[in-house]
């Protein structure tokens, strides 16, 4: 049997330890206020859409974020802080912070595993003391946001690939460990670890949950 060391607890972001929609998309809600983003960026992230029709897929906007193309990245990361602390903190599911207290008091690590831009999920990791966290990252000519995530990103086997590379590097055991996450993007990484834990089902994953006598959560 793998020691208390050897596990690990993945946790997803958005719907899981915080719930409701994503996090990112209140940040864009910001900058629009700011006036550093606007109708243009709306237009250009519908031409990211339509490119990759068929099939209807948010998954192109996941790994291209036309909102964030040929920003400074200082001025789009300036009002981070606040934005957590007003927009975020009161956010964060009780159970969730319940979660990672139990799996810390067992000696498990704590890995936040996310697509969510690396930027604006980091004052969330470093508030609940989070041991490691694998995020989408921005590539960045000079001090300017590209729009396009680098490569491997973290989303759907995505996610598998960051668990099974850190697993190798950290000698984690994942059919030991634990993994928290609310949708068909974190299946991957749930058929690889022992524990898997459906929160907050969207998108069909309380069927599947079902189906495979996964343990289905509700964290508010």
């Amino acid at each position: 049997m793998a020691t208390d060391s050897r596990i690990a607890a993945f946790f997803d972001l958005d719907n899981t330890i915080v719930p409701g929609p994503a996090i990112e998309y209140r940040y864009f809600r910001l900058l629009w206020r700011q006036g550093l983003a606007g109708p243009m960026d709306l237009v250009r992230s519908a031409a990211v859409l339509l490119r990759n029709i068929p099939p209807l897929s948010f998954d192109p906007l996941r790994r291209f974020k036309a909102y964030l193309a040929e920003k400074p990245s200082a001025a789009v990361e300036a009002s981070i802080q606040n934005f957590f602390w007003e927009h975020v903190c009161p956010r964060i599911s009780e159970q969730a912070r319940k979660a990672i207290e139990e799996h810390r008091a067992q000696g498990h690590r704590l890995i936040l595993l996310t697509g969510s831009p690396e930027f604006i999920v980091a004052p969330l990791a470093t508030y609940l003391k989070i041991d490691q966290v694998v995020a989408g990252r921005l590539e960045k000519t000079g001090d300017t946001f590209t729009g396009r995530m680098i490569e491997p990103y973290p989303y759907r086997h995505g996610k598998r690939q960051a668990a099974e590379r850190l697993a190798a590097e950290q000698n984690l055991d994942l059919a030991a460990s634990y993994m928290y996450g609310d949708s068909p993007g974190d299946l991957p990484i749930m058929e690889a670890v022992g524990h898997p834990r459906v929160v907050n089902p969207i998108r069909g994953m309380r069927r599947i949950a079902r189906q495979r006598g996964w343990p289905i959560l509700r964290w508010e």
